[in-house]
């Protein structure tokens, strides 16, 4: 079901099944909507809730003047609360997953366990922060469309482009609903997020850490030195999968998914 609810001062777009005793907060990247999960959230059974919002900026949610991870964090929380959920599994991707993290930093108490898909705990380096503000200055030229052409394709592994062209065509499209000063709101907010690996370290919440071995925006590397520093974290990764593993290896990401969340309500 989708509907409103004003949350955090804003108007927060989202879906909910409803039902289920097991709640799950789905958080999605930067351009892309709660649509993304669409195809993904079918494959979990009914005991579990599922509910997707808009990300402050995105899709047909409202935004602030800067979309800090805080306010974002503090608007998810918001939401959790108006619907009277009290403990639930947070999944971010991309930069959902650096609102999660704010969101279990807030509140640690209303979340059992933290997903992490093709994310990261560390702030912007400095020729990313330099990449974001070439495309705020593009936004601001009205080029919103250029930078979705560009980027969404570079989401999946170079050799699932072709395999995806239909699913590619789908999240552009979609995307065009963004309001671009929505977008650059988002942009500035991630670029200034705080490193939060030394937060994630000691936090002792089950975490489940997933990449793609052929990410074309986070280095397989990565995986390596979270799974060596952060020592709640359970680290996965992907075959022939670039930055959406859930769509990319949906069955695969899936079975990761269910069966770390299965062995935590044991």
């Amino acid at each position: 079901m989708e509907y409103f609810s004003t949350c955090n001062g804003i108007p927060v777009h989202l879906s909910d099944t409803k039902k289920g005793e097991k709640c799950i907060l789905f958080l999605h990247g930067y351009l892309e909507t709660l649509y993304i999960w669409d195809d993904f959230i079918k494959l979990f059974p009914p005991d579990y809730r599922v509910v997707c919002m808009d990300i402050p900026g995105h899709g047909l949610s409202g935004s602030a003047e800067i979309n800090t991870m805080h306010f974002c964090a503090d608007t998810a929380i918001s939401l959790l609360k108006s619907l009277s959920i009290r403990s639930c599994s947070i999944v971010g991707h991309s930069m959902g997953g650096y609102v999660a993290i704010e969101a279990i930093k807030r509140e640690p108490s209303l979340f059992n366990s933290l997903i992490m898909l093709h994310s990261t705990p560390f702030p912007d380096k400095e020729e990313k922060i330099i990449e974001r503000e070439r495309e705020i200055s593009l936004i601001m030229q009205n080029k919103l469309q250029t930078i979705l052409r560009l980027s969404i394709p570079k989401m999946f592994a170079n050799e699932n482009v072709s395999r995806f062209e239909e699913k590619i065509k789908e999240i552009t499209e979609i995307a065009e609903i963004h309001d671009p000063e929505g977008i650059t709101s988002c942009l500035r907010g991630m670029m200034s997020r705080e490193d939060n690996l030394q937060a994630m370290t000691k936090i002792a919440l089950p975490s489940l850490f997933i990449f793609g071995n052929e990410d074309n925006y986070i280095p397989i590397e990565v995986a390596n030195i979270i799974e060596q520093q952060i020592e709640a974290a359970t680290v996965k990764i992907l075959d022939k999968s670039g930055h959406c593993g859930f769509i990319e290896q949906r069955e695969k990401t899936f079975e990761i998914i269910i069966n770390f969340l299965e062995n935590l309500y044991k």
